[in-house]
């Protein structure tokens, strides 16, 4: 009997343990078109998943850059990055490791940027909303936004900028 006892404890401790083991669901994931349909933007917009990574491409209008010169092409990356859309993203995507925004003028790439889940706190995402949103209404009158804009995205992400585009 005692056998039985020890028995019967192990096969329940062994079912225990294998119905813990199940796979547990992996975490969503948006869709290409999901991505793209957080973001407004007239001038070309795309999107990719790959991974766990949404990639944003932003055509850039030549114009902007030949005026604006390698301040224009580095900032481009951070006014998609950090917005409300951004921020949407990750909460309802919990799946989603990062977003990356490739701006482009034609087929040349001009700068990227990965801003990952973790980098931003609750109170780091609203400065960054408020630097970001001030440097789009304002910052072609107060240049000085558009730099405080790149510094602070170069402070929280993983940038890359095209070296032609940073001589002008």
């Amino acid at each position: 009997m005692i056998l039985d006892t020890r028995l019967l404890t192990h096969a329940v401790a062994v079912a225990l343990v294998a119905g813990g083991c199940q796979e547990a669901a992996a975490p969503a994931l948006p869709s290409a078109e999901a991505v793209e349909s957080y973001y407004k933007y007239d001038f070309g917009l795309d999107a990719e998943v790959l991974g766990n990574v949404a990639t944003i491409f932003v055509t850039q209008e030549a114009q902007q850059i030949r005026r604006g010169g390698a301040l224009w092409a580095k900032v481009g990356p951070y006014v998609f990055l950090f917005t409300e859309e951004t921020h949407q993203l990750f909460e309802d995507y919990p799946g989603l490791a990062g977003v990356r925004v490739v701006t482009r003028v034609g087929t040349s790439e001009v700068a990227k940027a990965l801003l990952r889940r973790d980098e931003l706190s609750g109170v780091l995402w609203r400065r960054s909303m408020n630097i970001a949103g001030r440097a789009r209404r304002e910052g072609t009158h107060r240049v000085t936004l558009l730099e405080d804009l790149v510094d602070w995205g170069e402070a929280h992400t993983e940038f890359e900028y095209n070296e032609r585009y940073m001589r002008r």
